[in-house]
C-alpha cells in the first residue's frame, strides 16, 4: 500500500501545487550571438600593407622637411663665416679711405674696391649699423668708452671705433662704440 499512496502523492503534488509556468527554450532556439563577419585574409593583408606605406610615406615627407630646415640653417651659418671672414677687408679698406694720399687714381681704385664689397656684402643680406647718434643698445653695441656729455642725450653713441654687422637677425660683429651719459 505504500506504494500506491507514493504513486498518489506524486500524481497529485503537480496539480496541487501551483508553480508558475517557466518556459523553457529549446537549445536550437536560444538567441544566437551575431557572427561575425569573416575577415578576408587577403583583405587583412592589403590594409596591412597600405598602413605600412603610408607610414613610410609620411616617415619620408619628415625626414625632407628635416633634411631642407637643416640644409637652410647650414646655409645661414656657413654665409655668416664667410662674410665673417671678409670684416677685416672692409676695416682696412675703411682705414685706407680715412689716410690722406696724394695719389687721386689711388684712392679712387681704393673708393671703387670698397663700393663693390658694400654691394656685394648688401646682395649678401649683410647690414651695417653703429653710427653717431643712435641710441645704445647692448644687444648690438659693445661699449668700451663712456663720456659725460650734457648736450648728448641719454645712452647716446658719440664716436665709433669699428662699425658692426648684422646678417637678417643675426650680429655677426657687435659695433664697437663710445658712449655718453
Amino acid at each position: 500500500m505504500a506504494k500506491k499512496e507514493k504513486e498518489e502523492v506524486k500524481k497529485q503534488t503537480p496539480e496541487e501545487t501551483p508553480q508558475e509556468a517557466v518556459e523553457e527554450t529549446p537549445k536550437e532556439q536560444a538567441p544566437e550571438e551575431p557572427e561575425l563577419p569573416q575577415a578576408d585574409p587577403w583583405e587583412e593583408k592589403y590594409n596591412s600593407e597600405h598602413d605600412a606605406r603610408l607610414r613610410l610615406a609620411a616617415e619620408y615627407d619628415n625626414f625632407r622637411k628635416r633634411s631642407q630646415k637643416e640644409k637652410d640653417e647650414l646655409y645661414t651659418v656657413i654665409k655668416a663665416e664667410t662674410v665673417g671672414k671678409f670684416l677685416p677687408v672692409y676695416d682696412n679698406l675703411e682705414r685706407a679711405l680715412a689716410q690722406e694720399t696724394a695719389d687721386e687714381a689711388y684712392k679712387k681704385g681704393v673708393e671703387m674696391t670698397m663700393n663693390q664689397l658694400v654691394k656685394v656684402m648688401e646682395g649678401l643680406g649683410v647690414t651695417s649699423f653703429g653710427e653717431i647718434g643712435e641710441a645704445f643698445d647692448p644687444a648690438r653695441h659693445n661699449a668700451v668708452m663712456h663720456i659725460e656729455d650734457e648736450s648728448c642725450g641719454e645712452n647716446t653713441v658719440v664716436e665709433v671705433l669699428q662699425q658692426g654687422f648684422m646678417l637678417g637677425d643675426k650680429v655677426l660683429r657687435f659695433a664697437i662704440v663710445k658712449v655718453a651719459n
